[in-house]
């Protein structure tokens, strides 16, 4: 696969929205920096990293609730990414199918 030259950030992440890609509803968002984008691409699911932990993070490795990649792409400004995942489970440590449950006001 080839990969797009891309904009990381001064901590050298980049954003990844992650998507249902038969549902198309969105999941969650998680930080990827160039080795955890290596990974997601080498095994086919997604591969992040942690902030608070300082550590790469495979999505689901512990609790089974992994997002097999479809797609993954990247905005005009290279910046942001997206991907097209087939979820395993809820996306949310709260055990919600997606991060974004709640609503304002």
């Amino acid at each position: 696969m080839d990969v797009p030259e891309l904009t990381y950030n001064t901590d050298g992440l980049i954003p990844c929205i992650v998507q249902d890609a038969d549902t198309r509803e969105v999941l969650m968002m998680a930080w990827m920096n160039e080795e955890s984008l290596a990974l997601t691409m080498e095994c086919g699911e997604t591969v992040f990293w942690s902030r608070s932990r300082r550590e790469l993070w495979h999505k689901g490795a512990t609790s089974g609730n992994t997002q097999k990649l479809v797609e993954l792409r990247y905005d005009c400004d290279a910046d942001t990414l997206l991907a097209l995942v087939r979820p395993a489970g809820p996306a949310c440590h709260t055990g919600e199918r997606s991060c974004f449950f709640r609503t304002m006001g």
